[in-house]
């Protein structure tokens, strides 16, 4: 027999749900204007260029690479390296496409660009770029962080460089709080290696997984070469699941990085 009084706690759990769908509706509205900020950005840098041979509102724009370099506005030295083309972040398949730009290889070229703000020239293990994951990311227009690397995480590149091989191990230690796999790249350049590739080749489910992961490439330089030391960690699944909603801050290798660049000060 139906009690008046049990539908009180059914008309909660409804008015509950309803609540909790407008929230999410509203964060999703908000997400959406907000990030696609990048992309208006990037979108007038490259006409800008092939017009007028300017790169404004940007630093730089490579016609032919078609990527351009832009100065963020957090930070006193940070750079964002930036697609012309809309190519929404790591999950997206155009970054693995054969032809595709070598887009880590012009963000670490582009560290340059810190040394001038600083007036003096940095060592490479001063500096890292990294793109965050699909959760740690607020903008839906690639664009890979330039700028120095946390003081205390370059400590641990170098005590833990040399331990570090060529085929892609657990650190034993976090990084900033989180726990990051390595990956030693000799050379001073990345020339064809490409950071995106080498993920998704460690991956079962390159497709599905590929949104869940940050990238980090710290400079270093070991027995008097020089080399990178990849970085990548991944944000749970329930974080990506979310992400078309609601980002959590997973997986943000953005924070390996000092946008204040306390390595960098005399």
């Amino acid at each position: 027999m139906f009690h008046p009084r049990s539908w009180k706690p059914l008309f909660a759990f409804s008015l509950f749900l309803l609540l909790l769908a407008a929230v999410l509706f509203t964060l999703r509205e908000k997400q959406v204007k907000n990030g696609s900020a990048l992309w208006q950005i990037v979108g007038r840098c490259f006409p800008d260029m092939q017009a007028n041979h300017l790169p404004a509102p940007c630093v730089s724009v490579d016609l032919t690479r078609r990527d351009a370099v832009y100065k963020d506005a957090s930070g006193k030295t940070q750079f964002l390296l930036l697609p012309t083309d809309k190519i929404t972040g790591v999950e997206d398949h155009a970054i693995l496409k054969p032809e595709a730009t070598n887009y880590f290889s012009d963000a670490w070229e582009s560290t340059a660009l810190v040394s001038q703000i600083l007036h003096r020239s940095l060592p490479r293990t001063d500096f890292a770029v990294a793109i965050n994951s699909i959760s740690g990311r607020t903008q839906d227009q690639l664009h890979i962080h330039v700028d120095c690397i946390q003081p205390t995480v370059k400590s641990e590149m170098e005590k833990l460089g040399p331990q570090i091989g060529t085929t892609w191990q657990k650190l034993p230690v976090k990084l900033m709080g989180d726990q990051y796999r390595a990956l030693w790249l000799p050379g001073e350049h990345l020339d064809a290696r490409n950071p995106f590739l080498l993920l998704a080749g460690s991956l079962p489910r390159t497709d599905r997984e590929m949104a869940g992961h940050t990238l980090v490439l710290a400079g270093a330089e070991r027995s008097g070469s020089s080399g990178f030391i990849l970085l990548d960690a991944e944000a749970p699944a329930f974080a990506v699941a979310l992400a078309p909603v609601v980002r959590l801050g997973y997986a943000s290798g953005e924070k390996l990085e000092d946008h204040q660049c306390a390595v960098g000060n005399p």
